[in-house]
Formats: C-alpha cells, sequence, structure tokens
C-alpha cells in the first residue's frame, strides 16, 4: 500500500518562502512518476509540479515557473517543493501526488491520472 504523507504547509507573507514535503512509503518499484497538485477553495484542482523519480525533465505550471521547485530525494523516498516568492494567488491546499510509470507519466494537466494521493498540506500567503 502506496502511503503519501506531506508536511511543510505554512501561512506565509507574500514574497516568503516555504519547502513542501512529501514522504513516500510502501512502493514496489524503484522509480515512479510524482508530483505536487493543489486546489483553492471553489476552484479544481490544478497541476504545480511533476517529475519522474528515475530522472529526466521536471514539468512546471506556467503559474509559478522560475519560483517553484520540485526535486526528488531517492535515498529519503521523499518529494520537496521549494517555494520562492510566494504570492496571495499561491493559497491552496497542496497535495502530492505518485503514479506507475508505465509509458510515461500522466501530465501535469491529468491529475486524476495519479493513483495515489496524500492528505494535503495547507498553504497560506497574505498580502
Amino acid at each position: 500500500q502506496v502511503q503519501l504523507v506531506e508536511s511543510g504547509g505554512a501561512s506565509v507573507q507574500a514574497g516568503g518562502s516555504l519547502r513542501l514535503s512529501c514522504a513516500a512509503s510502501g512502493y514496489t518499484y524503484s522509480s515512479y512518476c510524482m508530483g505536487w497538485f493543489r486546489q483553492a477553495p471553489g476552484k479544481e484542482r490544478e497541476g504545480v509540479a511533476t517529475l519522474y523519480t528515475g530522472g529526466g525533465t521536471t514539468y512546471y505550471a506556467d503559474s509559478v515557473k522560475g519560483r517553484f521547485t520540485i526535486s526528488h530525494d531517492n535515498a529519503k523516498n521523499t518529494l520537496y517543493l521549494q517555494m520562492y516568492s510566494l504570492k496571495p494567488e499561491d493559497t491552496a491546499m497542496y497535495y502530492c501526488a505518485a503514479q506507475d510509470y508505465e509509458s510515461g507519466c500522466p501530465a501535469l494537466e491529468d491529475p486524476y491520472k495519479y493513483n495515489y494521493w496524500g492528505q494535503g498540506t495547507r498553504v497560506t500567503v497574505s498580502s
């Protein structure tokens, strides 16, 4: 059973920084697809950043390019999202997700193709 546990959410002022973590356990494969997604109140869940833990290209939503960095520590089985220059519009519940790598990883725009989800961690950015 795959389990994903996020941490690191907090309330910060605009312009601040946060680092989210997602500890993964129970995965039977050595490499898989992982990503960060977010959902603001009254809005659809949207992709923030994704990667393949076996290496390769990372993908970012246009709204976070240049401000957020996704990374994965294979030794710790932990996914990170480093967030800089936070804006009020970044306020949301942030979710970590994982999916088996089949012929590729689901696109950033297809969050519901990820089968495994964490419980979320809340980020609030005030102006």
